[in-house]
């Protein structure tokens, strides 16, 4: 299966490079502490990655059954179980940017997973445009298989996306197409799937065989994060836990750096606040942009504490960076959980749809949506200032 590695969002707006310099004379976290908090991370991620799994799973199932037999309750369980699916998925992006199994060049599936903004023309149909896509080209794409949809993410352009979350999103909600001021997602009728005279439009049973491979295909490239945490296994997992301490601990913060920083306050937020245009909002179809900044967000508050609830509702808990950082400098430590709280808070204070918030004519919402930003660059700087008092130092922008 050909893949084409593409990492939308990071570009060059983050340096991933860490200095570790010795804190040999320096009172410290000791390296019991560290290799503590890194068993701790470690459980976290698997455990978060099961959830995501898992809960891909029970959004391939919807799908299946609503291609089986299209109505609008099924599609509505289908989109409920994308929003789901969501949840635990958004709270692992702060894994990304170490060149770790989610985004390392080699075999990395996250550009397979998350990768936008997606240009919808290359899947199916568009407003002015019904013969749009792959769906809809069966002249050039004769049969629809999951190695066709592999090599056509990507291809030939960034934008070209066909697998993944928000490819999923556009077939199940279609093109958002009224004003954002209507507080409206997309409105695809379920009959677009409907095989026969009765369909909305035309190639049915491809576009449904295309909605089923794009779910069968996420919940295998999470698999293959679930195998690369695993516990107990010849993995990735096993090599950073016995890796040095302070190389894994940079890993760790590089990933909630970049994502706070140049990845969630600069390519999500600035920028389509910005433009103010809802094409550049991360969910853009299904109009659940909010809850992505918000697991994001949640994602780095929880790897920072120690602690993940799961979609079940048992929590892991464990030694968190928290208490590295403590060792270190209290008062910083407590400066970034402060911050992290008061941004999660501002984040949760978002009215949405995100579109509507970023509107040019929504000064209360680009209010609401600056105050997120600025919270998220000032979280950004401490983390900086963090990995410093361990004797890191990140390059983030």
């Amino acid at each position: 299966m050909k893949r084409h590695h593409f990492y939308l969002g990071l570009a060059s707006t983050v340096l991933l490079a860490a200095c570790i310099s010795s804190n040999d004379d320096k009172k410290g976290p000791s390296t019991e502490l560290k290799e503590k908090a890194l068993d701790t991370y470690a459980e976290i991620v698997y455990a978060s990655y099961v959830d995501a799994r898992d809960a891909a799973s029970e959004l391939k199932q919807a799908v299946d059954d609503f291609v089986a037999n299209p109505n609008q309750d099924r599609q509505d369980a289908a989109k409920a179980a994308w929003k789901a699916a969501r949840i635990p998925y958004g709270q692992t992006e702060v894994y990304r940017f170490y060149d770790g199994p989610i985004d390392n060049a080699t075999d990395g599936p996250e550009p397979f997973l998350n990768s936008w903004p997606l240009d919808e023309a290359h899947i199916d149909y568009v407003d002015g445009d019904a013969d749009a896509g792959i769906i809809n080209k069966p002249d050039d794409f004769e049969e629809i298989t999951r190695e066709l949809l592999a090599d056509q993410n990507g291809n030939p352009g960034e934008t070209d996306i066909a697998t993944g979350y928000h490819a999923i999103e556009f077939l199940l909600w279609g093109q958002d197409l009224d004003s954002p001021s209507e507080k409206t997602a997309g409105k695809r009728p379920y009959t677009d799937y409907v095989v026969g005279e009765d369909g909305t439009a035309s190639n049915q049973a491809r576009r449904g065989v295309y909605l089923k491979l794009a779910a069968e295909l996420l919940v295998d490239d999470l698999n293959l994060l679930v195998d690369a945490w695993k516990p107990g296994a010849s993995n990735y997992r096993q090599d950073f836990l016995a890796d040095d301490p302070d190389s894994s601990l940079a890993k760790i913060l590089i990933g909630m750096g970049s994502l706070s920083g140049g990845e969630l306050a600069g390519e999500r937020m600035t920028v389509a606040m910005s433009n103010g245009d809802q094409e550049d909002e991360h969910s853009c179809f299904s109009d659940n942009t909010h809850m992505d900044i918000i697991l994001n967000d949640q994602g780095i508050s929880n790897v920072y504490n120690g602690e993940y609830e799961k979609t079940d509702g048992d929590r892991v808990t464990g030694t968190g960076l928290y208490e590295v950082v403590k060792a270190a400098d209290e008062a910083l430590a407590d400066k970034l959980k402060n911050q992290l709280a008061e941004g999660l808070e501002k984040a949760n204070a978002i009215e949405p749809p995100f579109d509507f918030a970023i509107s040019l004519g929504n000064t209360e919402g680009r209010a609401q949506v600056k105050g997120v930003i600025d919270a998220l660059k000032a979280q950004t700087s401490t983390i900086a200032d963090v990995a410093e008092a361990l004797g890191i130092r990140l390059n983030l922008e």
